[in-house]
C-alpha cells in the first residue's frame, strides 16, 4: 500500500476569509501539492493526491473528477435535484 502520511506546507485564512490547507505527499503521489480550500460560503474544494477533484457547493450540489480527468459526476442530497 502507498505511504498515506502527508507534510502541512501551509494553513491559514485568505483574504477572503476563507480556512485553507495545502499538503505535501511526495514524489510518489500524482498530485504532490494537494490542497483544500473550506468557504465562509459554506462552500468546499479538494483537490486530493491521487489527481482527483471535488466540490461542493454547500447547498446541496457537488462535483467529483476523477484522477484522470475523464470522468466527473454530480449529485444533490436534496430532492430537487438542486446542481
Amino acid at each position: 500500500m502507498p505511504d498515506k502520511s502527508y507534510k502541512i506546507t501551509s494553513t491559514g485564512q485568505n483574504d477572503q476569509g476563507n480556512h485553507y490547507c495545502h499538503r505535501d505527499f511526495g514524489e510518489s503521489a500524482p498530485n504532490q501539492n494537494s490542497y483544500h480550500y473550506s468557504n465562509q460560503d459554506g462552500s468546499y474544494y479538494y483537490s486530493n493526491s491521487n489527481g482527483s477533484k471535488y466540490y461542493n457547493d454547500g447547498q446541496g450540489g457537488s462535483k467529483y473528477t476523477a484522477p484522470s480527468g475523464s470522468g466527473s459526476g454530480s449529485g444533490s442530497g436534496t430532492s430537487s435535484g438542486k446542481k
